[in-house]
Parts: C-alpha cells; sequence; structure tokens
C-alpha cells in the first residue's frame, strides 16, 4: 500500500517536472516569436540598419551558436549589454540564466565574493553562505560588464574558471564545477593595459577569442531618426504622454550632434524632451544640440585638447569630486571610472 503511495508520488513528481519544463520552453519560443514580430529580427531592444551595426550583429550571429568567449568593445553607451543578452538569446544555452555583473560597480575588496561566492565566516560580515555569479550561471551565461576593472589578483582565478571550469568558494575547500559562457565587455583599451602590465596577457588572449566592437552611434548616423522614434514611442509610453511625432528639423539637429554618450545619451535626451513637451510633436530644443565637428577640419590633437579642456572645467566646478550624485562624473553623463580613465590617459591632475 505505502509502496504503491510512493510510486504515484514519484509518478506525479516526474510529470510534473515534465509539464514545468515544456511551459519553459513554450515561453522560450512565444519570447522568441514576439521579438521577432515586435522588431522584424531576434535582436530585442536593439534598432537600427546602419551598415556599422549590421556588421556587428553579423558578427553575433555566428558566434552565437558556439561556446566561444566573447569581448565586447566600444565606448560607453553603445549598447553592449544588449549585444551580449542577443548573443545568449541565439545560443544553445538560452533556456538557462543570463546572469550579469558590473564589475566596476562593486567594491575591488567584494568582487571575488560576487563571482565566486563565499562560505559562512569567509570574512567580517559573511554571516552566511552566498553563492557567486559563476554558480548561478551553470550551463547558461555570464556577462562581465567592465571587465578591465577585475584587479590583477583576482584576474588569475577568473582565467582558472574559463580554462578549468572550477573555482571555490572563498573560505571554502571545495572545488565546484561550472559550465558557463562568458561574455566580457570593456570600454577601455584592454590591449593598453596589457602593455602596462595592469592586466594580465593571457586572460586577455583568452578573453579576445571572439572580439566584437560596438560602434559609437556617430557611425550610425542612418540609425539615429529610428532610434529617436523608437525611445519617443517608450518614454512616451512610460510617461503617459500623446506624443507620436517628431519635427523633421528636430530630427535633422539630433543627426547633426554627435553624441559623446552614444544610444544611451540619446535615450536621456528623449526622456527629457518628452518630460517637457505639451503637445503631440516632440519639442526638441536644438540650441542644446550643437553640430557634430567635422572630422577633416579639426585634427585628433585639436579634439583631444577640447574634451581635456571640457573634464578640467568640469572638475574645476565640481571642486574636483568625481564621484556621488553631484561629483564630475555625473556632470559628463560618465561613469567614475570611466572618468578616471580619461584623466590618466589626458594626464590630467589637480594641482
Amino acid at each position: 500500500m505505502l509502496e504503491s503511495e510512493l510510486q504515484r508520488a514519484q509518478l506525479a513528481g516526474t510529470r510534473q517536472r515534465a509539464e514545468a519544463a515544456e511551459r519553459r520552453n513554450d515561453e522560450i519560443k512565444a519570447h522568441d516569436a514576439y521579438l521577432r514580430q515586435e522588431t522584424g529580427q531576434p535582436w530585442g531592444e536593439i534598432v537600427g540598419r546602419s551598415k556599422s551595426l549590421a556588421r556587428a550583429l553579423t558578427l553575433v550571429e555566428r558566434v552565437a551558436p558556439t561556446n566561444a568567449c566573447v569581448l565586447l568593445q566600444g565606448e560607453t553607451g553603445t549598447g553592449k549589454e544588449l549585444i551580449a543578452h542577443a548573443i545568449h538569446r541565439l545560443s544553445r544555452r538560452r533556456q538557462y540564466p543570463f546572469v550579469r555583473l558590473n564589475c566596476a560597480a562593486i567594491p575591488t575588496g567584494l568582487i571575488e565574493a560576487e563571482l565566486f561566492g563565499h562560505e559562512k565566516g569567509a570574512f567580517t560580515g559573511a554571516v552566511g553562505k552566498r553563492i557567486g555569479r559563476f554558480e548561478l550561471a551553470d550551463k547558461g551565461t555570464i556577462f562581465l560588464d567592465e571587465v578591465g576593472e577585475i584587479p590583477l589578483e583576482l584576474q588569475a582565478k577568473l582565467l582558472r574558471v574559463l580554462q578549468e571550469h572550477e573555482f571555490e568558494r572563498l573560505g571554502s575547500t571545495h572545488t565546484q564545477k561550472t559550465d558557463v559562457r562568458l561574455i566580457a565587455a570593456s570600454n577601455r583599451d584592454l590591449a593598453q593595459m596589457v602593455a602596462a602590465r595592469t592586466f594580465r596577457d593571457d586572460l586577455y588572449y583568452r578573453l579576445k577569442v571572439f572580439p566584437i566592437e560596438t560602434p559609437p552611434l556617430r557611425d550610425r548616423v542612418d540609425d539615429i531618426p529610428v532610434l529617436a522614434q523608437h525611445f519617443l514611442q517608450l518614454h512616451a509610453r512610460a510617461n503617459n504622454r500623446s506624443i507620436t511625432t517628431i519635427a523633421p528639423e528636430s530630427l535633422a539637429a539630433l543627426s547633426r550632434y554627435s553624441w559623446p554618450g552614444n544610444v544611451r545619451e540619446l535615450s536621456n535626451f528623449v526622456e527629457r524632451c518628452v518630460i517637457l513637451t505639451q503637445g503631440a510633436t516632440l519639442e526638441v530644443p536644438a540650441g542644446e544640440l550643437k553640430a557634430r565637428p567635422n572630422a577633416e577640419d579639426a585634427s585628433d590633437e585639436s579634439l583631444e585638447r577640447m574634451e581635456r579642456q571640457h573634464i578640467v572645467r568640469t572638475l574645476g566646478k565640481c571642486n574636483w569630486v568625481i564621484a556621488g550624485p553631484a561629483g564630475a562624473a555625473a556632470k559628463l553623463g560618465m561613469k567614475r571610472t570611466s572618468l578616471q580613465y580619461k584623466m590618466q590617459k589626458l594626464a590630467i591632475a589637480r594641482i
């Protein structure tokens, strides 16, 4: 009698797990079908038809079905995380987790615990066991944004995970196995960091199995009207506004601007315009959009000098405070680490 009830319970459990797996598979198929219907391509929120973007997406299609490491490089705000999502969605791992970590947003001393987890009592404040991102991403994809911010002493452990597929939690001697696909991203020049001995060369070459450059918005001028309309619909819906059109002269002004903050800056600017607009046509303060510099008329040296002057001027206004909501990084629309890298590159220091 008891054996029969146990068998029925086991059978019911097996059936429930099979039904749950089937529902999950149906959800994935439905989600992919929705994305294709909405965008005409399996790229989710990636919008645009420019040749430079098409080249990047062609590479995405080629590498997605493989298990190769992908290194996404490009300026801040070019949509590296969206590209990483697309690679995962087109891969054989799409039914498993997509786990992301912005290495620049985590204090240096805590990155190892975030990546690999820790046991109770491993360090002060470790009141319980914590599962790391590599363990969470097992059989799926892990996306490490701003990978150049990982401390040099931790890079060897990351390399070991990529090569041996194993690691230990902090405070543990038990070796954990993991099967993950790594996508890394950086807006810093990792090759330059290797030359400066601030990034391991063996890790760099391991990450750079398949590099993809995300194009800046200034190389995607044809996409600006499409992106502006996309962000208009998005932010108008979010702010409950009935704004449907953008005047041709406003689109022309948007297309002439250089967008140093790239797609993210365009999105933020359109959102602000949506909030300020009263009628059905988006009101764009064209005076805030200076014409994009002509590359033929301006040398790299003069552009670099202008950039340096702008950063120094902003730092002065912020009393040389870099971080925080009132700091220079926020005023410039940059991450703290990006501004510090720029200051180092342009030899900016407080006198």
